[in-house]
C-alpha cells in the first residue's frame, strides 16, 4: 500500500488548497480552475507544474492572503441570484456528466484523461479556438476526479432507492443470485421490487464481492448486513427469488433456514428459468447419453484451438453458414437448445470433420439411432428456449410465469396421442428424419414416457404462483364467479363494490394487471393489498442475469482489481443522480473547508 501525503500550507503559495475525503486522505485543489488531483500529486513540483502551465503566474501567495480573496462559491452565489449558472457550476456539471456516461457506457475511468479530452481540445483548438480549449481544459476529468464522481452519483441512486423501500405501503420482493467473476471472486447481486405511487417498480440494490467462501451463512450475513448498514429492518422483505444454487436455495439450504429465521413469513421462490434441468434430470439412459455426446463433440471442436481453427477455415471451404459453435454451459438457459439445433444442422458436415481428424466420437456420432435422439432433444429444447425468452422480461410475477408453464405442460398429452399414432408434426427435425415404421415405434414409446415423467416433475417442482379458485379475482375481479367466494370473507363486500364500478373496469381494461391494483390503494385498500402480496415476488432471476453480463464489461484483465460495486449501480440503475444535489453539497463542501 502506497504512502499518503500530507498537506503543507505552504502550498497556498500555489494557489491550491485541500481537499479531505471520508477515509481521511487529502487530495489537492487548484483555486483557480477548481481541478482536484490525487494524493500522489500532493508534493511541491506537481503543483508549482500545474500552476505554471495552465495559470501562468507568480507564486508566492501566503496562507493569509488566499483566504481573504473571493472564492468562486461567493462569485457563484451572486449568480444564482440572476439565474445564471457560474462558471464553476459548469465544470463540476460537464464533469459529473462524462462521468455518468462513462458509467453507463462501462468505460474505464482512465478514458477521459488519455483519450476524450485530448481529443475534445484538439477538436475545439481547430474548431471554436484557444478561448475554447482554454475553458474545456478546466473540467477536471482525471482518473480519480471520475472514480470520485461515480461513487458520488452511485450514493445518491443507492440513497433514491432506499427512500423509496422505506416508503413502499407493502413489504418489497428481493431477487438474489450470485456467480464467481473472472477473478473467481464470487460476486452476490440483488435487485429489489417495491410499490411506488402507482406503479411496481425494479431496481438494482446491491453487488456485493464474498471475500472468503460462498456458503450459505456467508450469502445470508452479506445479505443481511447490508440492511443493517441502512438501518433498514429486515423483515422489510416479503419474498425472496434465488438462482436455486445449492449454497442458497432447498429444504435443508443453510441460506433459506437463517432467512426464515429471521423473517418466519417470508415467501421463498425458486427462479422458473431452468426447465432445462428437469428435462436432464428425466432424460432415459439413451436420451441423456446422446446429449453426452453433443457436449463431447462440441468441447472437441471448440476445446482445442487448432481443431477450431481447421472447423472454421473447413466450413468456409464448403460455403455453410454456422462456423462458430456455442459453448455447452450449465449456467446459460438458452445455450443447449442452440447447441442442438446448431449440432443436428450441420450433421452431415461435423461428420466430416470428424472423420477427417480421425476422432473417436465417429463411431457414437453417425450411428443412426444417435441422430434420432438428437433431432427429438433438439425440437425439445427449442420448445424450452421460447418458453424460457417468453419469460425473460422486467415485470414478471409468479402468477403469469406460471401461466406460461402451465400453458406448455398441458400441451404434453396431444403431443403424446400423436406421437403414439407415430404422427411427429409436434417435432419437426425428428419428423424429417423418421422413414421407416421400425425406428418411428422405439422413439415414440421413448418419448411417451419422457414426456410423462416431465409433467409430473413440472406439477411438483414449479407450484408457486398457483392460485385457488377463491383468489382468482385477482386476475381478472369483474368476470370471476364471486360465487366462490366464501360468504365470511371479509374482502367480499369491496369485490363487490368494485365490480359494480364502470370507471374502475375501464382502467382494468387500459392498464397492466400489477399497475391496477397499485392504483385501487386508495380506493380498495384490502383487496389492493391482497392482490399486490401475490404478484410482488419475483418469479425468476432475470435481472441478476442481465447485471452479471454488465460484470463481464467492468471486470476485465485490465481492471482485475477494480471495486466495481459503484459502477455497475451507475450503469444498470434506472435513477438518474440528482445532479443539481450533488453539486451543490459539492460546493457547500468546499466552501466550507
Amino acid at each position: 500500500m502506497s504512502k499518503k501525503r500530507k498537506w503543507d500550507d505552504d502550498y497556498v503559495r500555489y494557489w491550491f488548497t485541500c481537499t479531505t475525503e471520508v477515509d481521511g486522505t487529502q487530495r489537492p485543489q487548484c483555486v483557480l480552475c477548481n481541478s482536484v488531483f490525487s494524493n500522489a500529486d500532493l508534493r511541491p513540483s506537481k503543483l508549482s507544474d500545474h500552476f505554471n502551465r495552465q495559470h501562468g503566474g507568480v507564486a508566492g501567495h501566503d496562507l493569509n492572503s488566499l483566504k481573504h480573496m473571493p472564492t468562486p462559491s461567493d462569485q457563484s452565489e451572486t449568480l444564482k441570484a440572476f439565474g445564471v449558472a457560474s462558471h464553476e457550476d459548469t465544470l463540476l456539471q460537464a464533469s459529473y456528466q462524462f462521468a455518468y456516461l462513462c458509467a453507463k457506457e462501462k468505460n474505464p475511468h482512465t478514458v477521459a484523461e488519455k483519450l476524450v479530452k485530448p481529443c475534445a481540445l484538439e477538436i475545439a483548438q481547430i474548431v471554436l479556438g484557444p478561448d475554447a480549449q482554454k475553458k474545456l481544459q478546466q473540467v477536471p476529468l482525471s482518473d480519480d476526479v471520475i472514480h470520485s464522481r461515480i461513487d458520488e452519483m452511485s450514493q445518491d441512486i443507492l440513497q433514491q432507492v432506499l427512500e423509496d423501500i422505506k416508503a413502499s405501503p407493502l413489504k418489497v420482493g428481493i431477487q438474489l443470485a450470485e456467480t464467481t467473476d473472472m477473478d473467481d471472486c464470487g460476486q452476490l447481486m440483488a435487485f429489489v421490487r417495491y410499490i411506488k405511487e402507482r406503479e411496481i417498480i425494479e431496481e438494482f440494490l446491491f453487488c456485493e464481492p464474498l471475500q472468503l467462501s460462498m456458503k450459505g451463512i456467508d450469502l445470508f450475513n452479506l445479505f443481511r448486513d447490508f440492511f443493517l448498514k441502512h438501518k433498514i429492518a429486515l423483515d422489510i422483505c416479503g419474498s425472496v427469488c434465488t438462482d436455486g444454487a445449492s449454497s442458497m436455495l432447498g429444504e435443508n439450504s443453510e441460506f433459506v433456514a437463517y432467512v426464515k429465521k429471521e423473517i418466519p413469513h417470508i415467501i421463498i421462490t425458486h427462479c422458473l428459468l431452468n426447465p432445462h434441468a428437469l428435462v436432464i434430470k428425466t432424460l432415459p439412459t439413451k436420451l441423456r447419453d446422446a446429449l453426452f455426446t453433443v457436449v463431447r463433440v462440441i468441447n472437441f471442436i471448440k476445446g482445442r484451438a487448432p481443431n477450431h481453427r481447421l472447423f472454421q477455415a473447413f466450413f468456409e471451404e464448403i460455403g455453410i453458414e454456422y462456423s462458430v459453435l456455442l459453448f455447452h454451459t450449465e449456467m446459460r438457459w438458452l445455450s443447449r437448445g442452440q447447441i442442438l439445433t446448431h449440432i443436428f444442422e450441420m450433421y452431415e458436415e461435423i461428420n466430416q470433420f470428424l472423420h477427417h481428424k480421425s476422432s473417436n466420437l465417429v463411431d457414437g456420432f453417425e450411428n443412426k439411432e444417435f441422430k434420432i435422439h438428437l433431432a427429438y432433444l433438439a425440437d425439445l429444447f427449442k420448445y424450452l428456449n421460447e418458453l424460457c425468452a417468453s419469460m425473460q422480461r422486467t415485470g414478471m410475477n409468479t402468477v403469469s410465469a406460471r401461466e406460461k408453464l402451465s400453458a406448455f405442460v398441458r400441451k404434453f398429452p396431444f403431443w403424446q396421442k400423436r406421437i403414439e399414432k407415430r404422427n411427429f408434426t409436434n417435432f419437426p427435425f425428428l419428423e424429417e428424419i423418421i422413414v421407416s415404421d421400425n425406428e418411428g415405434i422405439f422413439i415414440a414409446a421413448e418419448i411417451t414416457l419422457h414426456l410423462q415423467q416431465l409433467s409430473n416433475f413440472f406439477h411438483g417442482y414449479f407450484s408457486v404462483g398457483d392460485l385457488n379458485e377463491a383468489s382468482k379475482w385477482i386476475l381478472d375481479p369483474f368476470l370471476f364467479n364471486i360465487d366462490f367466494v366464501d360468504d365470511s370473507y371479509l374482502m367480499k363486500n369491496d369485490l363487490a363494490e368494485l365490480r359494480a364500478s364502470g370507471q374502475i373496469l375501464m382502467e382494468f381494461e387500459t392498464m397492466k394487471l400489477e399497475d391496477f391494483w397499485c392504483a385501487q390503494f386508495t380506493v380498495f385498500p384490502n383487496l389492493a393489498k391482497t392482490a399486490l402480496e401475490i404478484l410482488m415476488p419475483f418469479a425468476t432471476t432475470y435481472l441478476c442475469e442481465l447485471g452479471f453480463s454488465s460484470l463481464l464489461h467492468f471486470k476485465t484483465k485490465s481492471r482485475s482489481c477494480f471495486n466495481l460495486s459503484d459502477d455497475i449501480r451507475v450503469a444498470i440503475s434506472k435513477k438518474v443522480p440528482r445532479f443539481s444535489d450533488i453539486i451543490e453539497q459539492k460546493l457547500q463542501l468546499q466552501k466550507s473547508l
